[in-house]
């Protein structure tokens, strides 16, 4: 598991058998494990061995809802407030009775507000995830300075932010639509640590991302032309290390602004990659392994089965 100098590691992510031997041998099988707000009919083992599991398990229908399980709320970022980036919305879950939660930072395309991206704030969030949707420091800034500034937005996410507490630092991803989608592919290659990767319809002048170490989901749309598919996220998806959880996900009949309103199949594979790689929830395999299919979706490639 990928983690910064000077930062503790995540648990690897054992399969679930192998951990309940091991708790079984340390006799610990027996003991009760029930945290509060655990009453959502997961049992005690199944905790235990997934600690980052948050909320019931999902179905098709839930992760395809306009919301998810769990209430949030939202606050306004000023600029005057940070550095590195001009402000944002954090949205984020009210309550903390299952744990803390994984962090996602989210930024906009080319000459775009956040509100370009706003949309995947609640929808994020009510699924059990804090969220930040930014403002870069010039609307022209290019693909790099979006990656630093998306890890500008995580460093503030977890130091100094009012939700702070509610955060697992070492559970943090990054999305963003077009140069905002190639800040992601940025953000990943300088910060290993980091557990996902989203690029939206994916803009960038580099077309090779092989030092890339974070599981990445690459979405296209097949009508692209600002950013079209062959020259850009095709060859993000194939330049990415054969070895790396990694998927290609094209929306039928798209365009490239198709992620920058609500968009069922955007959101419901992007929920399941964010929770089966920042969260370590194997519950939502389901979605991913074996690929998806359906009218939506013009090519899907993958790794499967995930590590």
């Amino acid at each position: 598991m990928h983690h910064a100098p000077g930062t503790p590691a995540r648990p690897s992510r054992l399969p679930r058998a192998l951990l309940a031997v091991a708790l079984a041998a340390a006799g610990l099988a027996a003991l009760p494990v029930t945290p509060a707000g655990a009453g959502d009919g997961r049992p005690a083992a199944a905790l235990a061995a997934n600690p980052y599991e948050r909320g019931p398990a999902p179905t098709a229908a839930s992760i395809e809802a306009t919301r998810g399980p769990f209430a949030f709320a939202q606050t306004t970022v000023s600029a005057s407030s940070v550095s590195g980036f001009r402000g944002g919305t954090i949205y984020y879950p009210t309550s903390t009775a299952e744990g803390t939660f994984g962090a996602v930072a989210i930024s906009p395309g080319f000459t775009a507000g956040q509100s370009a991206v706003a949309w995947l704030g609640p929808r994020l969030a009510s699924q059990g995830f804090v969220v930040i949707t930014i403002d870069t420091l010039s609307v022209y800034d290019q693909p790099a300075s979006r990656g630093t500034q998306l890890l500008a937005a995580l460093d503030y996410l977890t130091n100094t932010s009012a939700v702070r507490t509610r955060i697992d630092r070492n559970r943090l991803a990054v999305m963003g639509h077009s140069m905002g989608g190639g800040g992601s592919l940025s953000a990943a290659s300088t910060r290993p640590a980091l557990q996902a990767a989203i690029p939206l319809t994916g803009w960038h002048s580099v077309k090779n991302w092989s030092s890339v170490r974070v599981p990445t989901l690459v979405i296209g749309a097949e009508n692209d032309s600002v950013a079209p598919v062959s020259s850009h996220s095709e060859p993000f998806y194939t330049s990415l290390p054969a070895t790396l959880d990694k998927a290609y996900l094209e929306l039928n009949a798209a365009s490239h602004s198709a992620p920058t309103s609500p968009n069922v199949t955007v959101a419901k594979y992007s929920i399941s990659w964010l929770k089966r790689f920042v969260d370590d929830d194997t519950r939502y395999d389901q979605f991913l392994c074996p690929a998806p299919r359906g009218t939506a979706i013009e090519e899907y490639r993958d790794t499967c089965p995930h590590s």
